[in-house]
């Protein structure tokens, strides 16, 4: 504790920050900050580097030391919310997924969305079925190695790149002959741009899953994207909302709860369990930016959300930004020449592993950092006044953002949809947020899907070129174990375990909940539950006081009023 204390005031003292922030082409670019610099301030500097016009899409990520990452946000202090020693290393991402990203204005976004998707198809974020998985793949190949040559591509050539989590050779075949004979001829940009086009009709594209457990103990993972709010479990979407259907993100402790309307007043909730309470704040942050930024139709409609409840004064959270609309107003009106791009097809991705091999290159080499620093502030003078961001489409809003297929699909069914073949389970060191221990049977069951087990492996795995996950003897005996007892007792016990979850839902909730409580927790639940029952009880009484006050005044006014009647009357009569 002292040893932290005393690093925080060192700190403290130190009047400039070192920042290493990692491209999507997996460059660095380094710059110096200084100690009151806001998250908006190095994001500028970002895009000016990138030479980026319509950067509301992209974000800054940074993972704390408890391994949960977090979105930096551009109205605070970045050293405030740095809770590591400098230099702070962060990555530059995708944080809005463009509803149509092969729409976008500029040809240097579009890339740099490629990039996003084809980080996502490697790690297992973006999973679809093996067809449309082998075409994502030749458009990849046919953009970094152009067409098809025999003197320069052997046999067996595709599977020198990883494109994938879990390779098989029969995919490796059908990704090879597609970009032999369907791609011939296209450039570069047009391989990204079909690529792109693709990509946005999966059930998974734009999928960031936060890793997640239902009432019943399954795991899950939600995840919001450019349509709606999306839940993952196995290899299917179980949960499809919209987002004009979605009405309320609240959270409490580790607990997560969606509320929507669907169809004919059909008010439903959907209730998670995160990880940890950090992991719970972090996807419900999340949730609010996604809402506003695809919902509202302008910046000035964005409201402060609380998730607050009766015994806990909560989190409050503003999304500070513009919306998807504005945002694709404002890109109609970017008139320059289209940008050099330098594509990294010559350098190795840690994500994507290519053919060639090459040094290391830095997006900023030391001779020019200082120059960096010089001119950029005329670069931020000629961005002040520029616009940003995607085209308008004649189209009109909310619902338009879905693909008409895409809506087809949606309107047609119950929200549930079939993804893959294979389970969904991205890596676990590429998730917003960190994932509990597995269990030995968790952990066989991810060898089998082809996926880390760890932390540490995926470190390894993007270290080199990642290797076909296989099963090992443990595995096989387990799974084959497991398959021969359900084949046999799953008539007998169906019903068991169906009474097994019916009794154990509510204690698995309640525990849920307040598992996460420390002594502090629980002394704070006590000090606010007596405070709040003092002030209803004090509340009461007044307002029971006022009640008969009231009352009484009543009976008094109409006793009086009913004696002025009488000696009105006996006044007459002795007139009479």
């Amino acid at each position: 504790m002292l040893s932290r204390l005393m690093s925080g005031s060192v700190r403290n003292l130190e009047r400039e920050y070192m920042c290493t922030v990692r491209l999507l082409d997996d460059t660095e670019y380094t710059c110096s900050i200084q100690r009151d610099a806001k998250g908006q301030y190095l994001f500028d500097l970002i895009c000016h580097h990138l030479n980026l016009l319509e950067k509301d899409y992209f974000g800054i990520r940074y993972v704390d030391p408890d391994k949960q990452r977090h979105w930096l946000e551009f109205t605070k202090s970045i050293s405030k919310q740095m809770k590591s020693q400098p230099p702070f290393i962060m990555c530059l991402r995708v944080k809005f997924y463009p509803p149509d990203p092969a729409a976008l204005k500029e040809e240097i976004t579009r890339y740099l969305v490629f990039l996003q998707i084809k980080r996502d198809l490697y790690h297992g974020r973006l999973l679809c079925k093996t067809s449309d998985a082998a075409m994502l793949a030749a458009y990849i190949l046919q953009a970094e190695i152009g067409d098809y040559d025999p003197g320069k591509h052997p046999e067996g050539y595709s599977s020198k790149f990883q494109f994938f989590p879990k390779h098989s050779e029969k995919l490796e075949r059908r990704i090879a002959d597609i970009h032999k004979t369907e791609l011939i001829g296209q450039t570069p940009e047009t391989a990204e741009l079909k690529f792109l086009q693709k990509a946005q009709m999966l059930e998974t594209y734009g999928v960031d899953p936060h890793p997640c457990k239902d009432v019943s103990g399954n795991p899950a993972f939600l995840a919001f994207t450019p349509f709606g709010f999306v839940v993952l479990q196995g290899n299917k979407r179980v949960h499809f909302l919209k987002w004009n259907e979605v009405t309320k993100l609240k959270f409490e402790g580790k607990t997560f709860h969606i509320y929507a309307n669907q169809k004919e007043d059909k008010k439903i909730i959907l209730t998670y369990f995160a990880p940890t309470p950090e992991a719970c704040k972090h996807l419900w942050k999340c949730g609010v930016e996604n809402q506003a930024f695809y919902k509202l139709e302008k910046s000035s409609q964005v409201r402060t959300v609380s998730s607050s409840n009766l015994f806990f004064k909560g989190s409050r959270f503003r999304y500070s930004g513009r919306v998807a609309k504005e945002v694709m107003e404002q890109s109609a009106k970017i008139k320059r020449e289209p940008p050099e791009i330098h594509r990294a097809g010559l350098v190795p991705s840690r994500s994507c592993p290519s053919i060639t091999h090459g040094p290391r290159l830095s997006s900023v080499p030391r001779t020019r950092r200082r120059a960096v620093h010089i001119s950029i502030m005329e670069g931020l003078e000629s961005l002040r006044d520029s616009a940003h961001s995607t085209p308008v489409r004649s189209m009109s809003y909310g619902d338009s953002f879905i693909p008409r297929s895409r809506s087809q699909a949606m309107d047609s069914g119950d929200g549930t949809a079939v993804i893959s073949s294979e389970t969904y389970s991205p890596s676990d060191s590429v998730l917003p947020t960190p994932v509990a221990e597995h269990s030995l049977e968790m952990a066989v069951s991810r060898q089998i899907n082809g996926a880390p087990c760890s932390i540490e492996e995926e470190k390894e795995s993007e270290a080199g070129t990642p290797t076909v996950g296989d099963v090992t003897e443990l595995g096989v005996d387990s799974r084959v174990a497991g398959r021969v007892q359900s084949a046999g007792g799953e008539a007998a016990l169906s019903e068991t375990e169906q009474v097994n979850k019916f009794v154990l839902s509510p204690q698995l909730l309640f525990s849920s909940t307040f598992s996460s409580f420390s002594p502090v927790h629980f002394y704070t639940f006590i000090f606010v539950f007596f405070t709040k029952t003092i002030y209803l009880f004090v509340f009461i009484n007044f307002f029971g006081f006022l009640i008969l006050d009231f009352r009484s005044f009543q009976v008094f006014y109409f006793y009086k009023k009913k004696q002025n009647k009488q000696k009105k009357k006996l006044n007459s009569i002795q007139r009479l």
